[in-house]
């Protein structure tokens, strides 16, 4: 198991399916947890299972991701706080609608816009400082196939994660020369809420667990990673995309 002992992990959309995952784990391997969600009740349960798993009491942010002027000085609390910031998890992610571009809701596919790359691209702007000082800085940025590979009706959710993914990608190579270690993590299909509006009528029995995945994550929130600027998938080289 890897060890984060004395790391302090931020990960967004923390009260539930994969974010909430991956708090728990960080938490579990020792990790100061700071949990970001829009919902109370989510990041409460969070907290529950944490220190179930035998985690420290995290910190709860509850922030809604469609207000950016909050995360532009979440860094000072983070300083103030905790004297500094080793990882951040950004899981946190809104489908919209699935429909024909032509028939869009655009104030839908603004909020698309806003939470899955606008709020990561405020996160990165004032979180860049403290992660670059810490002597293994990582950040990790859930992505999925819609971000790389066209789909009909999947438009502006699309649009939102190849944003992020070049976001992320030019970010990276900006970074190389320092301890900073900043990629993109493709989970695969998983039992997630997003997925079940989705996808309604799929067989979720047959979905991976979100334990496994969250784990597998975790490798690229340790120090020992030294990938950068990549887009790394659950099961690697067989499990190919489709992750919600």
């Amino acid at each position: 198991m890897l060890d984060f002992k004395d790391k302090t992990a931020l990960v967004t959309g923390a009260s539930r399916g994969l974010g909430q995952a991956v708090a728990v784990a960080l938490g579990a391997a020792g990790a100061k947890v700071i949990a970001l969600a829009r919902t109370q009740g989510g990041l409460e349960q969070t907290d529950d299972l944490i220190r179930a798993a035998g985690g420290q009491a995290p910190t709860l942010m509850q922030v809604d991701l469609q207000e950016l002027e909050p995360l532009a000085h979440i860094s000072n609390a983070l300083l103030d706080r905790f004297g500094g910031l080793d990882i951040l998890v950004s899981a946190a992610g809104y489908l919209g609608q699935l429909m024909p571009m032509g028939q869009s809701d655009f104030k839908v596919i603004e909020r698309a816009m806003t939470v899955n790359y606008a709020a990561n691209m405020m996160l990165i702007q004032s979180l860049n400082p403290l992660l670059r000082q810490s002597s293994a800085g990582r950040a990790v940025f859930v992505t999925c196939e819609q971000g790389e590979v066209v789909q009909p009706f999947w438009g502006g959710y699309a649009a939102s994660k190849a944003a992020l993914n070049m976001a992320v990608k030019t970010y990276a190579s900006e970074v190389t020369n320092s301890d900073l270690r900043v990629n993109l993590y493709d989970p695969g299909p998983m039992p997630t809420e997003l997925r079940k509006a989705a996808m309604p009528g799929e067989d979720r029995s047959r979905l991976p667990e979100l334990g496994p995945v969250a784990h597998d994550l975790l490798r690229l929130c340790h120090a020992s990673c030294e990938t950068q600027g990549m887009l790394h998938r659950y099961g690697e080289a067989g499990s190919g995309y489709g992750g919600l």
